[in-house]
């Protein structure tokens, strides 16, 4: 059996957390430069505000209602997130953290009712990082999946739904009553083709034939059908398979004209996305970087441009990457266009102790760029991100991303965490 314990509306429950006056009020946390809502409490779900929907359309919307609006808090999300892995890495050795804010757990072998079991979760989560989580347990991760989506819509299940807990006419009725856009990997696109083939339930879905639905989609919706079925397909991953390319790229709070602040953003990038490669333990064979105008001021001037580079020996070093990164930038930018967004991709990845030497290359001692950049990342994880940068990446980033109504980091900032007096 296995178990998905996802977070409810989990970037808000994070807001609420710290701040329980926000209990049953709406509220909506909004994307990089305060965009779109990515992420909307039951209240203003109720209103009728869209997932995705652009912040300033619904202005005069959320002042009439109250809605109140954060920027994305990524490093207060990301903590949190991390809270709750590691409460339920207690419930069983076999864990799969599917996302931020949902983690498979394998169950087989745990003794006991499994019921009781995701009741203990919830309370547990709960009293320890005061956030609400739905649990759906069932013999394959997408019945665990339709399960946590019963548990989370249906009021009678109070938070937890074992699909074995059902008997094969209730099995039958809540397939019968949810539509195939909501199983696990299909979503709109796809339910909108199976509609046409007069798949409209997840019980369609479920007695259609696997082999019909892989000749006319694919191996992976075979799969789903079949683990509907109760066949399991999809394994847990007890471990995160490396990221086969890392990018860092945000919009800018404003617009930028001039090659200086893109080198300021572009050195940022570089380095943030070497941090997380050598956190990886890999090294990147090439390198992309990309910069754009708006295509939604029509009448500017339009330009967007990205290159992908190789570089001479597989590296994680960060001057290296970022030196090559400035080497693109210096050949891909036009003068006299407004630019919104820039971005750093890292490609070809792979584990950095399989790097073969190069004959011919001259550069650096190694080892000393090793301890150099071990050294930066340990003062930025102790200190805080960027304490410690190169000079090409600036002090001053006037085109950082705009976070009107960002709240303090509670948990990962001294000068935040709440005061009790």
């Amino acid at each position: 059996m296995i178990a998905l314990v996802d977070v409810n509306n989990f970037y808000v429950s994070c807001q609420r957390v710290f701040e329980p006056k926000l209990e049953g009020k709406p509220v909506v946390v909004l994307s990089n430069n305060d965009g779109c809502c990515i992420a909307r409490s039951a209240e203003v779900k109720a209103f009728g505000v869209r997932m995705g929907q652009p912040w300033h359309q619904i202005q005069d919307f959320a002042k009439q209602h109250g809605i109140i609006a954060y920027s994305s808090n990524f490093a207060l999300y990301a903590d949190m997130s991390n809270r709750v892995m590691t409460i339920l890495s207690r419930y069983s050795p076999h864990r799969e953290v599917y996302s931020i804010d949902e983690c498979f757990l394998g169950l087989d072998g745990i003794p006991g009712d499994l019921t009781e079991l995701g009741r203990d979760i919830r309370k547990t989560v709960l009293q320890g990082t005061g956030l609400p989580v739905c649990v759906g347990i069932g013999p394959t991760k997408t019945l665990a999946k339709f399960c946590n989506h019963l548990a989370k819509k249906r009021p009678q299940f109070a938070g937890v739904c074992e699909w074995s807990k059902l008997d094969a006419e209730s099995q039958l009725r809540v397939m019968q009553e949810v539509e195939v856009g909501e199983v696990w990997g299909v979503g709109r696109r796809l339910s909108s083709s199976l509609n046409k083939e007069e798949i409209y339930s997840v019980a369609d879905l479920q007695r259609a034939d696997p082999e019909t639905i892989r000749s006319r989609y694919s191996v992976v919706l075979e799969r789903t059908v079949r683990e509907l079925q109760e066949q399991p397909c999809i394994e847990l991953e007890d471990t995160a398979p490396d990221k086969q390319q890392i990018m860092c790229s945000r919009s800018f709070g404003r617009n930028v004209f001039t090659e200086q602040e893109l080198s300021e953003a572009i050195s940022t990038y570089a380095a943030r996305a070497a941090e997380k490669l050598r956190s990886q333990k890999s090294a990147a064979g090439a390198l992309a970087v990309f910069i754009c105008t708006s295509p939604f001021r029509e009448k500017d001037p339009q330009y967007s441009k990205h290159v992908v580079v190789p570089l001479s020996q597989p590296s994680d070093d960060t001057l290296l990457l970022t030196r090559a990164a400035l080497w693109v930038l210096k050949r891909i930018y036009r003068h006299g266009y407004a630019y919104v967004k820039a971005g750093v991709m890292l490609l070809d990845l792979q584990p950095n102790t399989a790097i073969q030497g190069h004959l011919f290359l001259q550069s650096a001692d190694p080892l000393k760029r090793a301890c150099l950049n071990d050294t930066m990342d340990r003062i930025n994880q102790h200190w805080g991100r960027g304490m410690l940068r190169l000079a090409s990446a600036g002090t001053d980033h006037k085109w950082k991303m705009r976070q009107v109504h960002l709240s303090p980091c509670w948990t990962t900032r001294w000068e935040d965490v709440p005061k009790v007096r």
